[in-house]
């Protein structure tokens, strides 16, 4: 209980951030970090705690973007049911790849390079059909209202992403301390040996890569309503899927607190990188290739492995002194 209690603490932290932050500029980097935090939580869920590493998170992720972007535009859907629909077919598109990989067995490089290969069929499909608007993207119209899910101010943004990543966290939360996460992650670490305890895989992976599906396309929904543009490159390129991966990589993952490490840490280079050389083309996949190779090598539990041996030896020495 006392994770749960340090992730309310931090949330209701993060509440502040519309009252002390007056400068939209500054709440946006906020916003964009929410986002990416829940971007990497989704992904976490999945490869994480289930060791399922994927590499087409944008699959999940464009898939509710267009969802949202082709119900309102073409169909005059309210994008508040369409962010529902948007949750729902990245689901549905999640519980198809899922399907198509884990029945048959697929994991580790295999798996990774089926999801990559999804995101770039969905890509291309999007790229070629009329009603995405193909190869020149859809436009949202702007038409600011609360009940349009388009606000006025970042204010009502912060307010949805925050939800969003709270949902988002407290469902990690839930897996580490659930029968259902001491599944998956028994699945992470040993599958066979867990299908020798009763466990069983397939089913147990399936409902992690819905609930990442489900994630990553609320993800695509927020950026479709924030930007109010779409185009394939955008929605099912790499750089959603690299991000993806990156911020619980960076924070560490099958942590609960990793991809919220790893989306500030992030956020905060790539800021620091745009004031010294500005916006490069490509700039940002360079930077995100980069932090990988070094995370990788350097430090493979990420922040929080940095982070928890200090915690545990600040908590061991408040005890040593509240007993002398």
């Amino acid at each position: 209980m006392r994770q749960l209690a340090v992730l309310a603490l931090v949330f209701a932290a993060l509440a502040a951030a519309p009252l002390l932050i007056a400068s939209e500029a500054t709440l946006n980097i906020v916003i964009m970090t929410l986002y990416a935090a829940l971007l990497g939580q989704a992904w976490n869920i999945l490869g994480g705690y289930g060791g399922q590493f994927s590499f087409g998170h944008a699959a999940f992720f464009g898939t509710g973007a267009y969802t949202v972007a082709v119900l309102q535009v073409q169909f005059g859907l309210n994008p508040w049911l369409g962010l529902a629909a948007g949750g729902a077919v990245a689901v549905a598109v999640a519980a198809f790849i899922g399907f198509a990989t884990f029945r048959y067995g697929l994991r580790g490089s295999y798996f990774a390079l089926v999801t990559l290969a999804f995101a770039e069929v969905l890509r291309i499909l999007a790229n070629s059909v009329p009603f995405t608007g193909a190869g020149v993207g859809i436009l949202i119209p702007l038409n600011q209202s609360a009940t349009n899910l388009q606000f006025a101010s970042k204010t009502g943004y912060f307010w949805l992403i925050w939800a969003m990543a709270l949902a988002a966290f407290l469902v990690a939360w839930w897996i580490g301390h659930s029968r259902f996460g001491a599944r998956l992650m028994a699945v992470r670490d040993n599958e066979d040996a867990a299908r020798a305890l009763g466990v069983d895989p397939f089913a147990v992976k399936m409902r992690a890569i819905m609930l990442s599906g489900l994630f990553s396309g609320l993800a695509g929904v927020f950026y479709a309503q924030y930007f109010l543009y779409l185009d394939p490159a955008l929605a099912y390129g790499p750089a959603i899927s690299v991000e993806s991966l990156l911020v619980p990589i960076i924070g560490g993952m099958g942590t609960l607190f990793g991809p919220l490490l790893g989306a500030a840490a992030l956020h905060l280079l790539s800021e620091v990188t745009r004031e010294l050389i500005g916006d490069l083309p490509g700039i940002s996949l360079v930077l995100y290739g980069t932090i990988l190779i070094l995370m990788v090598l350097f430090v493979p539990r990420g922040l929080a492995g940095l982070i928890a041996p200090l915690a545990r030896r600040f908590s061991a020495r408040r005890k040593e002194t509240g007993h002398a």
